[in-house]
């Protein structure tokens, strides 16, 4: 047998051998039934693959009954997917005799890589080299298998995939880890979910989620992803991935691990202390037109609602609720509530149009059918109402125990009102009722069994956004000191140089020398001091600002006190210059800062401004850059900024000159010869509304290789202390 490895192997092709493949070869299975490397044989045949099926076992003539081969090279012909089932220093070697003979892609099943230490991670860097070297495509390692249904390919190790029937259907799952695969299968199973393919993706040394996603997009089979992620790395091709699908309609949902404050602790800036890991992933998967959800049930609940709920922007959603059971609608009311999602009362005239049809909604915010009993008119005529009343953005019907022991008149209302109207409808399911939660989701009706699951996922397709066009472009590579504190900070006059490259207004500035006399300043008293060092990140922490200046010996007194309190503070720090600003007043102030994620790139964020900002944690993030709509969207999100709105006859701020410092912060992702590991400006000085904003202090972190470049510029214009 000889052949080459589909180089670079992608798209189509990848598909083809890796979820439609002609061939399979086990590499390592077991005669042994009890073992794991033993299923994947047992599975395919039980599935009836009709492709050809090779064992490799160098020990045994045989293996559960059919022929074995001593190796893969003793194969009679090239198989296009090889499942290697060996331990780990055996699937680096027979990873590469699957590139020697030209094998397009391999399946690892073993661990011991990256998860293992130091020796862990140059296997894996050896099992990345031979996949580039050979061409050859390598899912894993840690990957228990991959599974099409529609193929009859049931190639995987999961214990979970001897079930019996297993339900086919158009959703695809990919997921970090294997036995979730199998999870998903046998509680997607219970709830009448059909499955296209499952994937268990293992520790993408080479393919991840988003490339095996974006090569089945165009399966017609397939309508809709449901993602298990435990990372955000390769975030370019999830990126690419999702964006491609919501051109096609097709909508993806994950659910998400890892909540970590780790990288929080690392950041230098606010900036990088309130876009903590897990606020970065749930920007980037919004960003995307991705819905998160935050349970288990709720990923395997959302799809019938995302496939009836088209991503579009809603202000303030509503939800109207019908119940037949008034515990069960509260229950869900409260789950609703903690995830912010709005419970409307209906409006005078949906009340009257319930009227009209015999139905007394009372003056709470359910339309509450309970005393009438379980009845198909009554229930069918207020979902008519409630569906086309405009106050209502979805209406959730809340059905009691006549659910479990009358499903055909508990249900039935439900079915046919949501044929017959557009609004999304959804069903929340009190009892145990299996029958009718069958018999929903035959319909496609979005149904829950718990209302926790039910306000997740309503609160998730609410949430999910149109993908910005601007996403399309990759961000560009980040460098090793994204993300783990390294590089440098440049200091504050420096940051507003490179700020005006972008256009970002900033207060004037003079820097002069501790020591020296007060020269003429450019501006008025009274004024502000501050320490300008590179390594002074946070100057209040330390004594470095001086407020209300009133005069130029004030001023030199001030210089001396901050460099006193300063190096007392800050031992070894030796404190020459000061940044000397007018006091500058506004009508409020704002933060605005710049993280380039180490997984995801850029994000840019807007936060109420001063030194407790990240107390408050008000704030707004989305991936970078945005353009004036998404500022003002972000606007919208942090609460503080309502005040400087005119709240309350409170004097209005330039609001539209905040968007355009956050459209101008996020361009610093775009430099293509100056790479800002993190920007902030706190705070951005808003003035009354036509008179701007201004940056009146500044933050800037790069790589080393940057921040020296920036200071080779010449260094008697940065401290002229003329007016800048």
């Amino acid at each position: 047998m000889s052949g080459t490895a589909l180089k670079g192997c992608s798209g189509s092709a990848l598909a083809e051998a890796l979820l439609r493949p002609r061939s399979v070869a086990l590499v390592g299975v077991s005669d042994d039934i009890a073992k794991t490397a033993a299923r994947p044989l047992r599975f395919l045949r039980r599935a009836g693959y009709g492709g050809e099926v090779y064992s490799v076992n160098p020990t045994r003539a045989t293996v559960q009954g059919e022929p074995a081969f001593a190796s893969l090279s003793a194969l009679p012909q090239r198989p296009d997917h090889a499942f290697i089932l060996t331990g780990t220093d055996a699937a680096i070697a027979a990873l590469e005799d699957c590139g020697r003979l030209g094998i397009p892609v391999a399946t690892i099943l073993a661990g011991g890589f990256s998860e293992a230490g130091d020796t862990g991670i140059e296997r894996e860097r050896r099992l990345a080299e031979i996949g580039r070297s050979y061409g050859v495509r390598v899912l894993g390692p840690s990957s228990i298998g991959v599974v099409n249904l529609h193929e009859r390919l049931v190639l995987t190790a999961n214990a979970a995939f001897a079930e019996p029937d297993l339900p086919e259907g158009g959703v695809f799952v990919a997921s970090h880890s294997g036995s979730l695969i199998g999870a998903m299968l046998s509680r997607g199973k219970a709830r009448g979910v059909g499955f296209a393919g499952l994937v268990s993706v293992g520790g993408e040394v080479d393919l991840s989620v988003g490339e095996i996603c974006e090569a089945t997009l165009d399966d017609p089979k397939i309508g809709g992803y449901l993602l298990f992620l435990e990372s955000m790395r390769n975030a370019d091709a999830l990126r690419r991935f999702a964006l491609a699908a919501a051109e096609r309609g097709k909508p993806v949902a994950a659910y998400k691990l890892g909540r970590s404050a780790e990288a929080a602790e690392l950041a230098v800036s606010h900036t990088g202390a309130l876009a903590g890991e897990d606020d970065v992933a749930d920007t980037f998967l919004l960003d995307c037109g991705i819905a998160r959800v935050e349970s288990f049930d709720g990923l395997l609940e959302i799809m019938p609602l995302l496939n009836r709920m088209p991503a579009k922007p809603v202000r303030q959603p509503a939800v109207g609720v019908v119940t037949t059971t008034g515990g069960g609608a509260a229950m869900a009311i409260d789950q609703l509530a903690i995830r912010g999602v709005r419970v409307a009362a209906p409006s005078p005239d949906t009340v009257r149009r319930l009227a009209e049809v015999g139905i007394t909604a009372g003056e709470g915010r359910l339309v509450d059918l309970t005393l009438a009993g379980t009845r198909y008119d009554v229930m069918k005529a207020a979902l008519g109402v409630m569906q086309t009343a405009p106050e209502f953005d979805l209406v959730l019907a809340t059905v009691g125990s006549s659910a479990r022991f009358q499903p055909d008149l508990a249900v039935a209302p439900v079915i046919d009102s949501a044929r017959e109207h557009e609004k999304p409808l959804a069903a929340f399911i009190v009892p145990e009722a299996p029958e009718a939660l069958l018999r929903l989701n035959a319909a496609g009706i979005p149904c829950f069994r718990a209302p926790e699951s039910a306000a997740d996922v309503i609160a998730a397709a609410f949430n999910r956004r149109v993908p910005r066009p601007e996403l399309a472009t990759p961000p560009l590579p980040v460098p090793p000191d994204a993300g783990s504190g390294a590089g440098r900070t440049i200091d504050e006059a420096e940051a507003y140089r490179l700020f005006a490259r972008v256009g970002i207004p900033h207060a004037p500035i003079a820097v002069l020398t501790v020591g020296e006399p007060v020269p003429e300043l450019p501006f008025a008293y009274p004024v502000v001091a501050k320490v300008l060092h590179p390594d002074i990140a946070h100057k209040t922490d330390v004594g470095g600002v001086a407020l209300n200046i009133a005069d130029a010996d004030a001023l030199s007194a001030a210089m001396a006190a901050i460099r006193d309190r300063v190096e007392a503070a800050r031992p070894g720090v030796s404190v020459r210059e000061i940044l000397v600003q007018p006091m500058t007043r506004g009508v409020g102030e704002v933060l605005v800062g710049l993280r380039r994620d180490p997984q995801v790139g850029p994000v840019v964020m807007l936060a109420a401004g001063g030194v407790l900002t990240e107390i408050y944690r008000d704030r707004a993030l989305r991936l970078a850059p945005v353009d004036r709509a998404t500022a003002l969207e972000m606007i919208g999100e942090v609460k503080a900024l309502q005040a400087l709105a005119g709240y309350r006859g409170r004097p209005a701020g330039d609001l539209g000159a905040v968007a355009d410092a956050l459209v101008a912060v996020s361009r610093l992702a775009l430099l293509d010869d100056v790479t800002v590991l993190e920007a902030e400006i706190n705070p951005l000085m808003v003035m009354a509304d036509g008179q701007g904003a201004v940056a009146v202090d500044a933050l800037v972190r790069l790589p080393t290789a940057d921040a020296d470049s920036q200071a080779q510029e010449d260094d008697t214009e940065n401290r002229s202390g003329r007016n800048r």
